[in-house]
């Protein structure tokens, strides 16, 4: 088990923590919309807030599948693994917490070495590690942004803030578990 030392010199701690506290915030704002204007497409990649949600679901998964071996992720990007919202939350944060794990048990001196994978195309690739995990990030941030433009359209408000800055000084998130079982 890390120390709390160790725990704040990983280079991903944060973002691992970041993005559980980030998709926490969405997600709150997303199962508050009522049903057609959650599905409603808006125009971006993947068409509706609901697409884009199962899209970042989708690609974790296979990340993880690549630098773990555990997991059956799907083999298309535009998969919709849950139709149901409140599902798609719990598995969200489920997700996250595999995240956070992920990290927790990534010693710092594995970071440097290569991971060999296939794309879901069959391409097959070596990365370094720590690459796989910014990218893992970005992309979450990435495509958080898009739903982050959809509630703004859906609702014509300022959807919440996610920030990284907000995440480092403190403004809070909910449970995203509590939430998807409608607690």
């Amino acid at each position: 088990m890390k120390t709390q030392m160790q725990a704040d010199h990983h280079p991903f701690t944060q973002f691992a923590a970041y993005n559980r506290w980030a998709n926490a915030r969405l997600y709150q704002a997303a199962l508050a919309l009522p049903d057609d204007a959650y599905r409603r497409s808006v125009g971006v990649f993947f068409g509706s807030l609901h697409g884009t949600l199962n899209h970042v679901l989708v690609a974790d998964r296979i990340w993880l599948k690549r630098l773990t071996g555990e997991g059956d992720p799907p083999s298309r990007l535009d998969t919709i693994l849950f139709e149901d919202r409140h599902a798609l939350a719990a598995a969200r944060a489920a997700e996250d917490e595999r995240i956070v794990r992920l990290i927790d048990g990534t010693d710092v001196a594995t970071l440097p070495e290569f991971v060999d994978y296939a794309t879901t195309s069959g391409v097959t690739h070596r990365q370094v590690r720590s690459d796989i995990l910014r990218h893992l990030f970005n992309h979450q941030t990435h495509h958080r942004g898009q739903a982050h433009a959809c509630l703004s359209i859906l609702t014509g408000a300022e959807p919440p803030t996610l920030d990284l800055l907000a995440f480092q000084r403190g403004v809070p998130a909910p449970d995203l578990a509590a939430l998807a079982a409608g607690g």
